[in-house]
């Protein structure tokens, strides 16, 4: 009795929870912690679908059971933002469900196609649901490279190859959670052709669609011709309208995919409330100019964050998209490793980051870095950087205006 259940043993402690719980702990002591560790937005949703909330929600019939599939006009709504934004044409019954946010969608689904003992392909590092949901269903995870290049597409056909059994599905997440890589459209291209040869479905997370920079728009995998018959992908309101805590997100491919994902959840839930899903309506069927905003407000903040950190002594890559940068450890304390590393800089620079190695081991000697706080405060967690760093012995640039 005092064992742990079977799926309990087979999740390894929870990273990333070890700096949330400082964080927590350091701010119940009155201290100001610049928080860049969760991918929480800081921004509030467009007024318009506040008011379209609150008007439903007091319509006197609107607070029974929903429908677990989505109600018809906000799949309607989905299946319309895929055709202005893709070119692509989706049926909002047979090829749409919503989800109470991607991660839910994507741990429907695991349920739904996963038997115990299946092989799944998924990046490392990657977010821990493309992992853990798949994991939690019974299935054994090969990792794959995260970045989109050569050595992506030989660890595919290795994984084929030398596999038993053969893998069945393929995660795939760009703009990347951590790493912010992105792909063209010939990578989609060839992987649905991969995909297709070898009979394994593609799940793809497009949780960032919106969140682009310098002017290169993401790509979905519904894009390529023939995709349908192999892929399923994930899109989400919460970063595109900073709706995070609605949990309202999609699920658009495969009628077989899709069929199967809404019948395992028409056995664990009714759906989102009624009123949120019809607030989630007027966000995509209403005025759009907050996507923009939005777009243009996360691209100030990276080059804030990317050049007040280089004067502070620490290089970042410079992310083309999603709210995230992917930040190799300094050099001189690469040898602290990224959880340690995380852990100093919450003590002695009051800045939360997440540490890469929660994202799998691939993800060592990084750390992700949200740009969930504005532009003065990433400034100041800048020159508390320079502070820390200067602590520790680094050399940091001798004139730093942060």
């Amino acid at each position: 009795m005092d064992e742990d259940f079977y799926r309990i043993r087979r999740l390894p402690p929870y990273v990333i929870a070890e700096v949330n719980g400082m964080r927590a702990a350091a701010r119940a002591r009155g201290e100001d912690i610049i928080d860049l560790g969760m991918g929480n937005p800081d921004l509030p949703p467009p007024p318009h679908v506040i008011e379209k909330l609150c008007e439903v929600a007091m319509k006197p019939d609107a607070h029974g059971y929903s429908a677990s599939k989505g109600i018809p006009g906000l799949r309607r709504a989905q299946a319309n933002y895929y055709a202005r934004r893709f070119g692509v044409e989706v049926d909002p019954e047979t090829e749409v469900v919503v989800t109470m946010g991607s991660k839910e969608g994507l741990a429907s689904l695991a349920t739904a196609i996963t038997a115990p003992g299946d092989v799944v392909l998924a990046p490392n590092p990657s977010y821990p649901i493309h992992t853990f949901g798949f994991i939690i269903a019974g299935a054994t995870i090969r990792a794959v490279p995260t970045t989109p290049d050569e050595r992506y597409f030989e660890s595919l056909e290795r994984a084929m190859k030398f596999t038993v059994p053969r893998p069945s599905v393929l995660v795939v997440n760009y703009p990347s959670n951590p790493t912010a890589e992105t792909v063209e459209l010939p990578f989609y291209e060839r992987l649905v052709a991969w995909a297709r040869e070898n009979k394994v479905w593609i799940l793809s997370d497009l949780a960032y669609s919106e969140l682009y920079f310098d002017g290169k728009p993401t790509r979905s995998i519904l894009e390529v011709p023939g995709a349908k018959e192999v892929a399923i992908e994930f899109t989400s309101l919460s970063k595109t309208y900073s709706m995070a805590g609605w949990r309202v997100g999609f699920a658009v491919g495969n009628r077989k995919l899709i069929a199967a994902m809404t019948r395992v959840k028409s056995y664990l839930d009714y759906g989102a409330f009624t009123p949120v899903q019809a607030a989630a309506c007027a966000a995509l069927n209403g005025p759009q100019d907050i996507v923009e905003q939005n777009r243009q407000l996360y691209h100030k903040r990276r080059d804030v964050l990317v050049e007040s950190f280089a004067r502070a002594g620490w290089e970042i890559p410079s992310p083309r998209a999603s709210m995230f940068a992917w930040a190799p450890l300094p050099p001189a304390l690469m040898h602290l490793g990224s959880l340690e590393f995380s852990k100093q800089l919450l003590t002695h620079a009051g800045v939360a980051v997440a540490p890469g190695v929660g994202y799998g081991e691939e993800g060592e000697g990084f750390v992700r870095i949200a740009m969930v706080e504005n532009e003065q405060r990433l400034r100041q967690a800048a020159r508390n950087v320079r502070k820390y760093l200067q602590s520790m012995g680094v050399n940091t640039p001798s004139q730093a205006s942060v």
